[in-house]
């Protein structure tokens, strides 16, 4: 039952109040997860000291699991598979890999909306609107964070699998960590853990859904509805 969604076109702003553009960074290759979080929180700190600015930071993984405040021990199924991370953003469990886009936000809301839950919906928002540049339904569900998409097959009940996760933390109101969302990961590498302690629910990627979307494709769309939510990028060199 659907209790909740938003579209591209009712998205909502979350601009910054002084219109300068957010920095957009891509990193190639794989990127360590220890590094990449050290990285990251020097960012937003410097991002709070106003040394720096605002940061998006696309990157890949290898295999892991991440551990949210919120994490479950019996959510760990499978604790040998690959490296377990804690982590400080909020949430559960999580996997990032190979395939899998991550993006760090780091966006100073004192300048946009010191307001969580519409940071939160404004991410929820961002996704939704990628996903529909593909003309995939993105929606949301109250009691379970992050984007789902319906499956539907002739002769067989609906279901509804998770395509984005969301967790994020703010320190002095810059916010850190962000987004995962499945372009073409190896959904196996999900079934170590319970993702984001969901049981009754599986997960899906854009390559599942029978679209050949590469990385770049996804980084496009990302871009592209990021304007429309939270204002103009521009160019920037990844902090690692």
């Amino acid at each position: 039952m659907l209790d909740r969604s938003l579209n591209h076109d009712a998205a909502p702003r979350f601009a910054r109040d002084d219109g300068v553009p957010a920095g957009w960074a891509v990193s190639p290759g794989l990127v360590d997860y220890p590094a990449a979080v050290a990285a990251m929180e020097a960012r937003a700190q410097a991002i709070a000291e106003g040394s720096a600015g605002e940061l998006v930071w696309l990157l890949e993984h290898p295999p892991l699991y991440t551990a949210g405040v919120s994490a479950k021990a019996s959510d760990l199924i499978d604790p040998d598979r690959f490296p377990v991370h804690r982590s400080a953003r909020g949430g559960q469990f999580t996997y990032h890999g190979p395939g899998q886009r991550v993006a760090y936000v780091m966006l100073d809301l004192t300048h946009r909306q010191r307001d969580v839950r519409a940071f939160v919906a404004a991410l929820e928002a961002w996704i939704i609107g990628a996903l529909a540049r593909f003309n995939v339904e993105g929606q949301i569900r109250d009691g379970r964070v992050g984007v789902w998409v319906e499956r539907r097959t002739p002769g067989v009940p609906a279901r509804e699998d998770k395509i984005a996760a969301i967790g994020v933390k703010l320190r002095r109101w810059v916010s850190f960590h962000g987004i995962a969302l499945n372009v073409e990961p190896d959904l196996t590498h999900f079934s170590g853990i319970v993702p984001c302690g969901v049981t009754e629910h599986g997960v899906t990627s854009l390559v599942d859904l029978g679209l050949p979307v590469t990385l770049d494709e996804a980084d496009e769309a990302l871009r592209a509805s990021f304007r429309d939510v939270f204002g103009e990028v521009q160019p920037a060199a990844p902090p690692l």
